[in-house]
């Protein structure tokens, strides 16, 4: 697996949705703000119903998903995210994810350092704000869509 290097943070986060539009000066504090996890193939990431709530960016690798034991198709992978409710409402995981065959590297960022960049932060208050209703726009269109 290789491994992304910090100065190559600040591109990825600016192409994710959540992150997409911010100031070089948000997006930089919000590197500043996170580390870097590894974890190898098969391990969980996180747990269903834990309440570790913290942010992450799929950096390197990939992430399968089990809800309920049940895993769901496809894979998370580079520059995918998960624990955006989590870290916004405290409320446990909604999912269990574990590690890919290659293992994953991970951008966390935890509530402790979530807070306050977003009390800093107008410009990032706006874009979760946008990106979790894009989410809540294709989850709603995609259960109408099953009907």
């Amino acid at each position: 697996m290789s491994h992304l290097t910090r100065s190559a943070l600040p591109d990825l986060l600016a192409r994710i949705d959540l992150f997409a539009g911010l100031p070089e000066p948000v997006i930089a504090d919000l590197v500043a703000s996170g580390s870097t996890l590894r974890t190898p193939a098969g391990h969980p990431v996180v747990t269903q119903g834990d309440e570790d709530a913290g942010l992450q960016v799929v950096l390197d690798g990939t992430v399968v998903v089990e809800v309920g034991g049940v895993r769901r198709p496809g894979e998370l992978g580079p520059g995918d995210y998960f624990g955006e409710i989590s870290v916004i409402d405290g409320g446990g995981r909604s999912a269990t994810l574990a590690a890919g065959e290659d293992g994953v590297e991970t951008f966390a960022i935890s509530p402790l350092t979530f807070w306050p960049l977003v009390d800093r932060h107008a410009s990032l208050r706006r874009s979760l704000l946008k990106g979790l209703c894009a989410r809540i726009r294709a989850l709603d269109a995609e259960a109408n869509a099953t009907c």
